[in-house]
């Protein structure tokens, strides 16, 4: 997307791109929602207090099977497109060097008729023809990879509260005591939970970033993201047993706002830094770099958040909770290892019109 766009709308087009996840959040919730509902109707049974045997009954295995098989189906069809779509002209041209091929698919993409340039292509290879790990690699992209692997690192890391999400959908009365309920009704209750945060927190923030991308800059919202992710969870971690005990409708709204920064910031910044930070050569690499580094948080985060809410305690869930605004914070500082990209061309960015110091300021 960052190579088709213009440099006015490039950042919107591909928040807009990483956006309809939230659309499909929304669109899962319902799915969820709906099949737990008409398990519900169909096999009604006691709660687990009332008849152990009963409540745990066979049609919940049946209800988590059909929405993971559903879970599929989006992804045959994504796979599909995708397999329509042509290589990018960038990449077709500067490296694998059919210009040729390269302007028809841009052609076909754009809808115009674009002439090929060989003159200024042989240019753009010569002025960028470095090896990945290589001593001018790290001269133009060093200090960025770290800074976007870095920080996706930090923010996948913050998303494994949402193994704190059991408790804290309990203590502010989304969720009903397991023993209460059956196994259905406990996977409905908690789709609807997840989905009232997704809601009124996640969704619109992914759509904020649309919106406002490019009047902010990808650097700002990715700073304000962090910095306000860290207020409302040190809010959270702080004020937890209060929260919990008397005021349930100021907790979920300091949940949702987590969730609503997260989205209006980093969540999509992170995504789109990395398509506009590196050169032609290596610009898919290193976005895989930073997205593994991601998953690599994940694991991480994964591990920290649960050691502290496994036993349900308290305090080790407020433990657990100010765990996460530390990650936040280191975030937040790892972000000024980036660039601002707003109302750049890539090859302003990158240098790759042959002027290398564009691509190197902070």
């Amino acid at each position: 997307m960052s190579k088709y766009a213009n440099k006015k709308t490039r950042g919107a087009f591909i928040a807009a791109v990483f956006a309809m996840q939230g659309v499909g959040i929304i669109f899962a919730g319902h799915v969820s929602m709906s099949l737990s509902a008409l398990f519900l109707h169909l096999f009604p049974v006691p709660g687990f207090a009332t008849n152990p045997i009963e409540s745990t009954q066979r049609q919940a295995d049946w209800l988590w099977r059909i929405v993971l098989m559903l879970g599929a189906l989006p992804a045959i069809v994504t796979y599909y497109w995708r397999m329509k779509m042509p290589e990018t002209g960038r990449y077709t041209a500067l490296i694998a060097g059919n210009a040729k091929q390269a302007t028809t698919d841009m052609g076909k993409v754009l809808e115009v008729e674009i002439q090929t340039e060989p003159n200024k292509i042989e240019e753009f290879k010569n002025n960028n023809n470095y090896p990945l790990l290589s001593a001018e690699f790290f001269s133009r992209h060093g200090r960025h990879l770290i800074g976007t692997t870095s920080t996706w690192f930090l923010l996948d890391a913050f998303y494994r509260q949402n193994l704190t999400q059991k408790d804290i959908f309990l203590a502010v009365y989304l969720t009903s005591e397991a023993n209460e309920i059956n196994a259905l009704r406990e996977v409905s209750e908690t789709s609807r939970a997840m989905f009232i945060i997704a809601l009124l927190g996640t969704f619109p923030g992914y759509w904020f970033t649309v919106v406002f991308i490019e009047k902010l800059g990808r650097y700002l919202i990715q700073l304000i993201g962090f910095f306000m992710m860290s207020v409302f969870m040190l809010i959270l971690g702080a004020k937890y047993e209060y929260l919990k005990g008397e005021n349930h409708r100021l907790f979920v709204a300091l949940y949702g706002l987590t969730f609503f920064f997260s989205n209006f910031g980093l969540n999509i910044t992170t995504f789109v830094l990395p398509a506009e930070l590196f050169s032609t050569r290596v610009r898919s690499t290193c976005h895989a770099l930073s997205a593994a580094a991601g998953k690599a948080g994940a694991v991480v985060g994964a591990f920290g958040v649960r050691s502290f809410t496994l036993d349900g305690d308290t305090e080790q869930i407020r433990a657990a909770l100010l765990f996460l605004v530390f990650t936040n914070l280191l975030g937040f500082f790892c972000t000024f290892l980036v660039m601002e990209t707003k109302g750049r061309s890539l090859e302003e960015i990158l240098g790759e019109d042959g002027n290398k110091g564009e691509g190197r300021g902070p």
